[in-house]
């Protein structure tokens, strides 16, 4: 049975202060990566950059290591699956999710997700808030995580950054998650 998940959070606003002030993608990057986990009382993060046609694990902060450095075709993976329909996925069980590579999952310790698209109407990136037990976040660590991701978008915006450019073109040679 999974259990529900609700956490005050006082860095959100510290976060959003913090993209306010980054000059460029990797600061934004830096952001999230340092402030995610705690605003969503999650056991990892990750930080995924839309490359072309693939996901780009780009940062994580997490109890192991996750997929960081490692690039999904979007019609593969999670992170995708929320930049293309640009929604954000909420995953109480990655067993019981089509759009979750539970293969993948089941060489880490993780069992539940939320994963929210940054930016519109076109996303450029995603976060991902991972959880090692069945949880279901509520409304409010939901709430917080796509507030941060708001304001990373906003960021982004100002920087003009665009799915086109927010990460490195490279080929996709990483095994399909």
């Amino acid at each position: 049975m999974a259990e529900t998940l609700s956490r005050p959070d006082p860095g959100l606003a510290r976060a959003t202060d913090d993209l306010t002030a980054a000059r460029s993608l990797d600061e934004v990057v830096s952001v999230l990566r340092r402030s995610a986990r705690s605003i969503a009382g999650s056991d990892g993060i990750a930080v995924v950059l839309r490359a072309g046609d693939a996901s780009f694990y780009v940062a994580e902060d997490a109890i192991e290591p996750l997929w960081c450095g490692r690039r999904y075709p979007l019609t593969t993976c999670i992170s995708g699956w929320a930049m293309l329909n640009a929604e954000t996925a909420i995953v109480p069980d990655i067993e019981c999710d089509p759009r979750v590579p539970a293969a993948l999952y089941r060489m880490t310790s993780m069992r539940s997700l939320v994963m929210v698209p940054i930016g519109s109407p076109r996303p450029v990136a995603a976060l991902g808030a991972y959880w090692c037990a069945s949880v279901i976040p509520d409304d409010a660590t939901v709430g917080r995580l796509e507030a941060l991701a708001r304001g990373a978008a906003a960021t982004l915006a100002r920087l003009r950054i665009t799915a086109d450019a927010s990460a490195p073109q490279e080929p996709v040679s990483s095994p399909e998650p």
